[in-house]
């Protein structure tokens, strides 16, 4: 089970609006102690379960000076700084050997979110995401580096997921939520406990898009479906 105060480690299933769904209340971290197979377990298990979507969000440090704490990011793309990779090993039958990685996040659910964001006067970021082994916070001079090498957001977690998620062939929407602050003049210190706190705050707008997002695109994969058994009746939609 997770470690970590706020992740009490359940998965949790049900329906939202009418769409089935599981859910993961906290996660695994490499940190912790556990291997990527275990990390990534979770998503392993979701396969099998017959998810086709993961949505996945994380508290992250903002690195770009146009943030502040308490914005959402979406994640078009992502910087993979774990020491260990989630696919090392023999290769599961779910993917290739050498998965593309240009789509990791599915830009048609990017598109989704914004236009969802748009109708709720939610305001949105977009920008890359890097992931570190942790458990240590960033260092004012590793902020700048991440910053250099392209990055917006920085964090312990998600992109395990990500990448196990996407060698199975599940459409895959990540948010950041910008819980604290560094790389700029003034160097800002910062504990759990705060992160924790700006992560509650930003949940509300978070959940509304995804709420929606689930539902809406829940009913646009029922039309092409439908299209689909009506154009290919001999072959089964996948």
């Amino acid at each position: 089970m997770s470690t970590v105060e706020g992740h009490s480690g359940k998965l949790i299933f049900g329906k939202l609006g009418g769409v089935d769904i599981m859910a993961m209340k906290g996660r695994f971290h490499y940190y912790e102690g556990y291997s990527m197979k275990e990390v990534t377990f979770p998503i392993r298990v979701m396969y099998e379960l017959g998810v086709k979507t993961l949505f996945v969000s994380n508290a992250a440090g903002g690195m770009n000076p146009q943030y502040k704490i308490g914005d959402l990011m979406v994640i078009t793309d992502h910087i993979n700084l774990f020491p260990e990779h989630p696919l090392r090993g023999k290769n599961f039958p779910t993917g290739p050997r050498f998965p593309d990685m240009h789509e990791t996040y599915d830009h048609s659910l990017i598109n989704l979110a914004d236009e969802i964001a748009a109708e709720k006067g939610i305001a949105l970021q977009h920008g890359v995401y890097v992931g570190v082994q942790g458990p240590t916070f960033e260092t004012p001079a590793e902020y700048k580096m991440y910053r250099l090498l392209g990055g917006d957001t920085v964090g312990m977690s998600t992109i395990p997921e990500v990448i196990v998620a996407h060698h199975c062939g599940i459409r895959t929407f990540g948010i950041s939520v910008v819980t604290d602050l560094g790389g700029f003049d003034n160097p800002v210190e910062v504990s759990h406990e705060e992160v924790q706190e700006a992560a509650n705050k930003a949940q509300p707008l978070m959940t509304t898009i995804m709420r929606e997002m689930i539902i809406r695109s829940e009913k646009v994969e029922s039309k092409q479906k439908e299209k689909f058994n009506q154009d290919h009746p001999t072959e089964k939609w996948k």
